[in-house]
Parts: structure tokens; sequence; C-alpha cells
């Protein structure tokens, strides 16, 4: 909600290649410049959002743009700027602000076209599991890695894969599925795994690959196009006995003859779920329901529109073709697919490329020496004063030891060396966002405007909406002092508009007092070429 309002108060930018260019000074406040590039772009954001044709003329905006300028001013005279409140907000939209520039553009859409294909086909893959608990040692990692590899080497050496996985698999399932997974496409797996059953071929076995799981490894037994999604009804009879069969059957003996389908699923199906929507279930692809149930419903077409009974696990069906719904385009498809990969860890890898783009950019160096202290099994019980070195630097700037003390004060349950690792990372990535506002100027833009309207709401609230509500007799002295604009006499009959005036009467003495203790200069020549710049 504060976010829409700030939207309101301030202009968000937009800027144009032209204002961009333009370093043209348009007007000063106590000597501090404002360009003609700031104004151009905030004027022609809000043309459609100016509601008074006064404002709408270069002139017009001018003075409220000014106005702005002078709350802003305002504000950080009072300090709102070092708030707990106004440094959480901004922190926040600043992390968002910056997200896009993490990620590599290029991977990022190279990612959306591998989802696109992988949600055009399906593969089926059989996998064996070994279990790697989070925080485990190094040595029990080594220990699953080395048994996964001594798994995928028996079947290498010709044992079947169906046996192997009942004998090593931490997937409990695999002693009744042998490991098969069945059929499956994008997003339906963690992404490790996913991009590992996509990336090895059919009929080869993959080298071993880490989730959040553990280790393993999978079989490739089948890549097919994606029949899409599909819509159907069925009928369910849950009596698995010659009882039960004697009633599905007789039921398609009735639709074969002319019986309407979602009558008899409301008269006679055991599924309470859909039985009063006529059987109907939720639209589903590969990989939702079981098995035996989706191998009929895919054979069915506007031809074919009734199964004959079949059995599940959970009883006798019949199931109607409603409507198939075949893979869109990928034009169609690319905005789902970029914020599903967004959501998904596919997202992470374009982070980890980004993340490699800038190390190679940058020029690091790690101070061996001053790390070696760190080699000390009690290095989290020293003392800070000591650790003053310079450990390591990124470009022109330098980290100390003490930095690096604090990032693993806390952090046991990885070694040193893995954290030293992980707080070069974060180090790096601090060192590109807090030089963004030097190499993006459309970011530098966005954030100064976020944090002045940011600081407007804040003084608006403080001094003009806060007290309104709270200034029970400056409300009722304005109202006694105006009575002839209105047309009722008590000031409950409408307080809401007496109140909203009350607030333009503040907001408007405020700039009256800022543009006396403040000194405006307008640059008149630069004024009239921007008013012939808009009128040609």
């Amino acid at each position: 909600m504060k976010l829409k309002i700030i939207t309101l108060v301030i202009a968000f930018v937009a800027i144009s290649s032209y204002s961009q260019k333009d370093t043209s000074v348009l007007f000063e406040i106590d000597k501090k410049p404002v360009l003609v590039s700031e104004f151009k772009a905030v004027f022609e954001r809000n043309l459609e959002l100016l509601s008074d044709e006064n404002q709408k003329d270069v002139q017009g905006y001018l003075d409220l743009f000014i106005n702005y300028k002078l709350k802003v001013l305002h504000a950080y005279h009072l300090r709102i700027d070092t708030t707990r409140t106004y440094k959480r907000e901004l922190e926040t939209y600043k992390n968002e602000l910056i997200a896009p520039y993490l990620q590599d553009t290029l991977f990022l859409n190279k990612l959306i076209k591998d989802a696109y294909y992988r949600t055009k086909n399906l593969v089926n893959a059989s996998h064996i599991l070994i279990n790697v608990r989070n925080g485990s040692s190094a040595n029990d990692t080594l220990l699953a890695y080395q048994k996964i590899l001594k798994a995928r080497n028996e079947i290498l050496a010709g044992r079947v894969f169906e046996e192997v996985a009942k004998k090593y698999s931490d997937d409990k399932s695999a002693k009744v599925n042998g490991g098969n997974l069945g059929y499956f496409s994008a997003f339906k797996m963690v992404y490790p795994f996913e991009n590992a059953a996509f990336s090895t071929k059919v009929g080869e076995l993959s080298m071993p690959f880490k989730t959040r799981f553990g280790y393993h490894i999978v079989k490739i037994n089948d890549l097919k196009p994606s029949p899409g999604k599909i819509d159907v009804a069925h009928i369910l009879i849950t009596d698995k006995t010659s009882k039960g069969k004697k009633k599905i059957d007789s039921l398609y003996s009735s639709i074969q003859n002319g019986s309407d389908f979602g009558k008899l699923a409301s008269q006679f199906s055991n599924d309470k779920s859909t039985k009063q929507k006529k059987g109907i279930l939720p639209t589903f692809g590969i990989g939702r329901m079981p098995k035996e149930f989706e191998d009929v419903a895919f054979t069915l077409s506007k031809n074919n529109r009734f199964s004959k009974p079949f059995e599940s696990r959970f009883g006798w069906h019949i199931i109607q073709f409603i409507k198939n719904t075949p893979i869109q385009s990928f034009d169609k498809m690319k905005k789902e697919l970029k914020n599903k990969v967004k959501a998904s860890g596919g997202a992470r890898m374009s982070d980890v490329a980004m993340l490699k783009k800038l190390k190679r950019r940058y020029k690091i160096v790690v101070h061996e020496k001053a790390k070696k202290v760190f080699g000390d099994k009690n290095i989290r019980a020293a003392k800070i004063d000591a650790l003053q070195q310079v450990l390591l630097t990124i470009n022109d700037k330098e980290i100390q030891q003490f930095d690096f003390f604090d990032y693993i004060r806390n952090r046991r349950h990885k070694n040193i060396s893995v954290l030293f690792l992980d707080f070069l990372d974060e180090e790096v990535l601090e060192y590109f966002k807090d030089n963004l506002v030097n190499t993006e100027p459309e970011f530098a833009n966005r954030l100064r405007e976020y944090r002045e309207g940011l600081l407007i709401f804040e003084l608006m609230q403080q001094k003009v909406w806060d007290k309104s509500s709270k200034d029970t007799l400056g409300l009722k002295s304005y109202f006694k002092n105006n009575l002839g604009k209105y047309d009722f006499s008590s000031l409950d009959t409408n307080k809401g508009t007496v109140m909203n005036d009350y607030q333009l009467f503040l907001e408007s003495n405020m700039i009256v007092e800022l543009k006396k203790k403040h000194k405006v200069k307008v640059n008149r020549r630069t004024l009239k070429r921007l008013l012939g710049f808009y009128k040609e």
C-alpha cells in the first residue's frame, strides 16, 4: 500500500534517451543544481497521471517539481533518512530492485528455452539415491559418494539396474519400483535432478550428482513428446469384488445405450470429490494421476470418448473424454516459464553464472598471510583486536580479517575453508551491489526516486496526514475560519471533506515556509529552451 502511495507522491523514472544526455541546470535550491534530465524524466512519465491541466504544461509542472524537491530537502533536514523504519523500507526496495541485475540474462534465456523443451517432452527415468543429510561431515559425504560410485560400477559391469536400486537406494519406493520414477516433465523434480535427467541420453547412465537429498545416479529409459493436458470425467466404483465388476459393466452398458454420463456419475460414482460435479476431474498432465488411470485417459479423444471399464488400486473406473490441451507455442509460454524458472532452482543457477562473470571482471586478491591465521582451530575464540590486517581486496575495496571473523563466529556447520569461499562470494556480490549506482544509470535513478518518494511519504505522514487527524483544535479552527466554503454548518456533517481541505492547507503552508527558508533560482534561458522543445 505504501508503495502505491509513494508512486503517486513522486514520479517514478522512465528516462528517455534525450533526457539522459541533457545535463543543463534547470534550477537550483540553495545553489544545489537540478538538471533538465531529471525534470524531463518525471514530467514525461507523469503526463497521463496528472489531473490538473495547469500541471500538464511545463511551467505548471515545474512549480510542482520545485515543491517536491523542497519537501525532499526538508525531510533530510528533519533527519527522516536516519530512522529505522525508513532504512528498513529502503533496503527492502533496494534488494528487490537489484535482483534482476544479479542474473545473467543470456544464461536465464537459455534456462527458459531448456524449460520449454522439457515441457514439450516427457522423460522416463530410474534412479538410485544415497542420502546425505544437511550438515554431514566431510567423511560421511565421501562415504556416500563412494557408495553411489560402487552402485554405478555394478550396473556398468552388467548387473540389472532394478536389482542394484533395490540393494543400494535409500529411496524406499525402489524396493517396489526398482527406482523407476515414471514419466515427468519440467518443474516436477528438484532442478539438479531434472537437469541430470534431461541431459542424459536414452539408455545411458549418468555420473553421480548431488541434490539436497543426497547423491543420485539416473538411467534414462525413454523420451517422448508430451501429450499436453487433458480434461476428463470418471465414474468410480470402489467395490473390487465381482459385485463391483458387475455394477461397472452395467453402467458401461447404459452409457453405450445413450445414457447421460454426468447423471450416472452423480448417481452412482463413489468418488465424493467429483460426484456432485458430474464426475469431472481437475485438468491434469502426465505424472499427476495414478499411472494406470493416465494410461487409459490419454488414449481417449473426440472420436473415442469413453473408456471401457478398467481397474486401478482405487477400484473400477470408466472415463469420459472432455477435451485435450496441447502444449502452447514458446512465445505464448515464455512469460509463464520465466516466472517458473525464477521460482525454481534454475534461477539460482543463473545467479551462479553471474557470480562467475563478476569474479572474472574484478581484480580479486587474497592475502594468504592474513588468511593463514584462520587455520587455527580455536580461531573463533580469538580477540578481534588482533585481526586488523587486510584479508582480501576487490578492486579498490579492502576487507579486513575481522569482517571474516564476524562471518564465521556463529557458523559452525562448515569448515573454515568452505566458509571462506562463501564469504568471498558474498563480498563480491556486495561490491557489485554497492557499485551499481555508478554502473547502471537506470538503477541509480530508480533508487533515487524511491528514496526521495519514501522521504516525502514519511514527511507528509508526520506533518500533514497525522496532524490533520490528531490536531482536533486546528481542524475545528480551520473549519470555523472557512465556513463560507461549505454548505453545512457542523463539522461532524462531513468531516472527511474538511479534513482533506485541512491537509491541503497544511501542505500549502509548509511549502510557503520552505520557500522563505530556501533560495530557489530558475535558469530562465534553459527553461525557455525547454518550453520551445515541448512546443515543437
